[in-house]
C-alpha cells in the first residue's frame, strides 16, 4: 500500500495559495492553555492554525507560534473579522495583526454574515450588511497584509446574494462551516465546490462530549481500524475533500489527532458514516440579531 501523507497534504485555493488540510482550532480554548496547545501543535508538525478576534485569544496564539520556533512563513494562519467590527474592517485587521504579532495573514474570514451594531449587540445595522462588509474587506487585499480572503458560516442563500452582487469582485477562497457527520451539509459543500470555494470544517469532531463518540457506526469503525473515534472523524472529513480544524488543548490529543498518515477509510466505511441519520448543530444562530442558517445545506 502506498504511503498516505495527510499531514503534509494541502489544497490549492482560488488565490493560488495552499491551505494545509489539518489545522488546530482554538475556539473555546481557555486562557493559559491556548499558547501551549499552539506550540505543541506546531512542534508536532501542524502548519495550520485557526483563531478569531472573537475568541479573545489571538495574543496567546501569537505567543504559541513564537514559542514553537517554527518560522512564520511555514505556517498558514487564519483569523476572522468580528461581527461588531463590520464597518471598521481596516482597523480590525490591524488589531488582529498586532495581537498575533505578525505582518500578514494567510486567510482573513468574515466570521458571520451579521453586521452587528457594536452599541447594542442584539441589533443589526439598519444601513449595512455583509455585502457592504465584503466590499470593504476586498480593499484590504491591496494592503499586502492578507494572502486570501474568505467567509465563515455562510449558507447557500447568503453566498448567492454575495456572489451575485455587482460589488463582489473577489470570490471567497474559503467558507469555514460546521462539518461533521451530524451536520454534513452536502448541498452547501457542493455549491461551494461549484464556485471554486474551498470548505474548511470547524467542530469536525462534533465538539466536546460529542454524541458522535458514542455512535455505534463510528465506534465499530474505530475498533476495526484500531483507531480512536476522533481519528476516524478527522479521516472522514479529509476523505470528503475539505480541510478540518480539530480543537484540543491537550498536548497528547494534539498528537493523536495528527496521527492520520498511512491509513484511510474504505469507501464502504465512508458510506456508512455518510448514512448516519442523526442531525445536530454545535453552533446555531439564535444568539445573533439576524438569521444566518436556513436549512438549505442538506
Amino acid at each position: 500500500m502506498a504511503e498516505i501523507k495527510n499531514t503534509a497534504k494541502t489544497v490549492k485555493l482560488n488565490t493560488g495559495y495552499s491551505i494545509p488540510v489539518i489545522g488546530l482550532g482554538t475556539w473555546q480554548s481557555q486562557p493559559g492553555e491556548v499558547e501551549k496547545a499552539v506550540e505543541a501543535a506546531l512542534r508536532a508538525g501542524y502548519r495550520h492554525i485557526d483563531t478569531a478576534f472573537a475568541y479573545g485569544n489571538e495574543k496567546e496564539v501569537g505567543q504559541g507560534i513564537r514559542a514553537s520556533g517554527v518560522p512564520r512563513e511555514e505556517i498558514f494562519l487564519t483569523t476572522k473579522l468580528d461581527n461588531p467590527w463590520h464597518k471598521r474592517a481596516p482597523e480590525a485587521l490591524q488589531r488582529s495583526l498586532a495581537n498575533l504579532g505578525v505582518d500578514y495573514l494567510d486567510l482573513y474570514l468574515m466570521h458571520w454574515p451579521s453586521s452587528t451594531d457594536p452599541e447594542d449587540l442584539s441589533k443589526h445595522y439598519p444601513d449595512w450588511d455583509f455585502v457592504d462588509t465584503w466590499r470593504e474587506m476586498q480593499k484590504l487585499m491591496d494592503t499586502g497584509k492578507i494572502r486570501s480572503l474568505g467567509v465563515s458560516n455562510f449558507a447557500i442563500k447568503n453566498l448567492e446574494r454575495l456572489l451575485n452582487d455587482p460589488s463582489c469582485k473577489i470570490v471567497p477562497a474559503v467558507n469555514q462551516i460546521e462539518l461533521h457527520p451530524g451536520n454534513p451539509s452536502p448541498k452547501l459543500v457542493a455549491y461551494c465546490a461549484s464556485k471554486g470555494i474551498h470548505c474548511t470544517g470547524y467542530s469536525p469532531l462534533g465538539s466536546a462530549d460529542s454524541p458522535l463518540y458514542k455512535n455505534d457506526t463510528i465506534k465499530s469503525i474505530a475498533q476495526a481500524k484500531n483507531r480512536s473515534a476522533q481519528q476516524v472523524l478527522i479521516m472522514w472529513g479529509l476523505q470528503k475533500g475539505w480541510s478540518v480544524l480539530p480543537k484540543t488543548v491537550s498536548p497528547e490529543r494534539v498528537k493523536t489527532n495528527f496521527d492520520v498518515d498511512d491509513w484511510s477509510l474504505a469507501d464502504e466505511e465512508v458510506a456508512k458514516i455518510d448514512a448516519i441519520p442523526d442531525r445536530f448543530k454545535v453552533c446555531g444562530d439564535a444568539w445573533l440579531p439576524v438569521k444566518v442558517f436556513f436549512g438549505d445545506d442538506e
